[in-house]
């Protein structure tokens, strides 16, 4: 595989036709190799639009929100929080660490919390690889509504799809700080963006997009008559 051909193929047909306008996200995308964080097994998939399994058991990982992103999508995320450099940033589902380390190089530091150990391991080791110094992997369940010790934050972001917006991160997010996740229920999810702004809350959902399930968190309750 010619990478760097499959790298500018991917940055030119998924993530710029997706509206991801800033340069300077599509510059990170060329200089971080995603293909050092893919799994082995599926490396030759790296650029491809779609979910890469971080489990030999693709169906259990998939139900697990065990997945990397696709590239199109892990980038419009990072567009939308509209980092600066000085912001200290939660990103909840470890993943692989790509995107914590595409956030780890436009932030002053990275808390990234992943709840499986070796995924977590995994994680850490391809961060250690790529010199993402300012990236700490926190391995627990970001589901569990204790305040983190690191927090607050400048900006949260989760790598996955939760019914809504978290009040338990919310409340962990700095004057002026902001959540972004992907909130809703198949087939319907969107991207929702909270913003603290003095004493109110502003809420919008910029795009459709939908994400595996991340673990523990609570679903939609469902009515029945």
């Amino acid at each position: 595989m010619n990478l760097e051909k499959a790298r500018f193929n991917m940055i030119e047909q998924q993530v710029r036709p997706w509206n991801v306008s800033d340069e300077r996200v599509r510059q990170l995308l060329a200089e971080v190799p995603r293909e050092a964080f893919a799994p082995a097994k599926y490396r030759d998939l790296a650029f491809a639009d779609t979910e890469l399994p971080l489990l030999d058991d693709e169906a259990l990982a998939r139900q697990r929100g065990q997945v990397m992103l696709p590239p199109r999508v892990q980038a419009r995320l990072l567009q939308e929080l509209r980092l600066q450099g000085g912001e200290r940033v939660l990103h909840v589902g470890t993943g692989s660490g790509y995107m914590a380390a595409l956030l780890g190089r436009q932030a002053a530091s990275v808390f990234t919390i992943e709840i499986d150990n070796a995924i977590a391991a995994f994680a850490q080791a391809n961060l250690q690889r790529a010199g993402a110094g300012n990236v700490q992997v926190l391995v627990g369940d970001a589901a569990q509504t204790t305040p983190l010790p690191q927090g607050p934050f400048d900006a949260i972001v989760l790598s996955g799809s939760v019914a809504r917006a978290p009040q338990h991160l919310i409340a962990q997010l700095a004057p002026g700080g902001r959540l972004l996740a992907i909130t809703g229920d198949e087939p319907v999810m969107r991207a929702t963006l909270v913003q603290l702004q003095g004493e109110g809350v502003r809420l919008t959902q910029p795009w459709d997009c939908d994400a595996p399930r991340l673990m523990n968190f609570a679903d939609t309750p469902v009515f029945h008559f």
